[in-house]
């Protein structure tokens, strides 16, 4: 599973949502407006930043769209970035 944490009008976050749906990649997407969220983005990655990406499967987990972006080609397609 890959979990995102988002928060709403971040167009960092909208970038890693918009390349998952070109990958067919789907994220259970937490919105640190939610009750919470904000404190379990904090306990799993040490601080409020989106967007974080967690991916249960390999055990890694980044911040960072580009970075994100970059691991989920390289996860998804082999290593081939757009």
């Amino acid at each position: 599973m890959l979990t995102l944490y988002t928060k709403p009008g971040c167009p960092y976050c909208a970038k890693v949502r918009e390349e998952g749906k070109l990958l067919g990649i789907t994220f259970d997407e937490r919105s640190i407006r939610d009750p919470g969220v904000s404190e379990e983005l904090v306990e799993k990655g040490g601080k409020l930043a989106v967007p974080y990406l967690i991916d249960d499967e390999t055990g890694k987990s980044m911040y960072g769209s580009d970075v994100i972006v970059t691991y989920l080609h390289e996860r998804f397609t082999q290593g081939s970035v757009g």
